[in-house]
């Protein structure tokens, strides 16, 4: 506890002493400002130029295209009897399916029921008949693929 009131009484006679000799030196700091000349007038600036808009081609007359090339119709359905019989069938109109075996289920389901599976792998449903095209599942969605 002693020591702690030995530093603080030699601080305490240190800050005074500090601030005598302070006073005693009484020199004084002037500080001189610099005035800096205006200028006579602004500088004129320059609005920027319009970005350069090249001129625009006449247009051209349109040209007649060609016809799309003829299409024959798909060859004639095999005939189904059997639900073996719709499962190659199923099995080309479902192979570039995303979920190959519901669409598969979907298919063969269908084939059964209206004797009939569309070619091609996806459309082409109206060449199969009212059966094949109003099913629906429960969510009133088309059933058939």
């Amino acid at each position: 506890m002693a020591s702690k009131s030995l530093v603080f009484l030699l601080a305490a006679l240190l800050l005074v002493a500090t601030k005598v000799s302070a006073n005693e030196q009484g020199e004084k700091i002037e500080i001189n400002y610099v005035k800096v000349p205006e200028p006579a007038a602004p500088i004129p600036v320059k609005a920027p130029a319009p970005p350069y808009k090249p001129p625009t081609p006449a247009p051209t007359p349109p040209t007649a295209t060609p016809p799309p090339p003829y299409n024959p119709p798909s060859p004639p359905l095999p005939p189904v009897k059997t639900r073996e019989d719709c499962i190659p069938l199923c099995g080309e109109r479902c192979k570039l399916h995303s979920r190959i075996n519901l669409c598969m289920r979907a298919c063969t389901t269908c084939c059964g029921r209206c004797k009939c599976v569309p070619p091609g792998t996806y459309g082409n449903r109206e060449m199969c008949g009212k059966c094949y095209t109003e099913m629906k599942t429960h969510n009133n969605k088309p059933k058939c693929p």
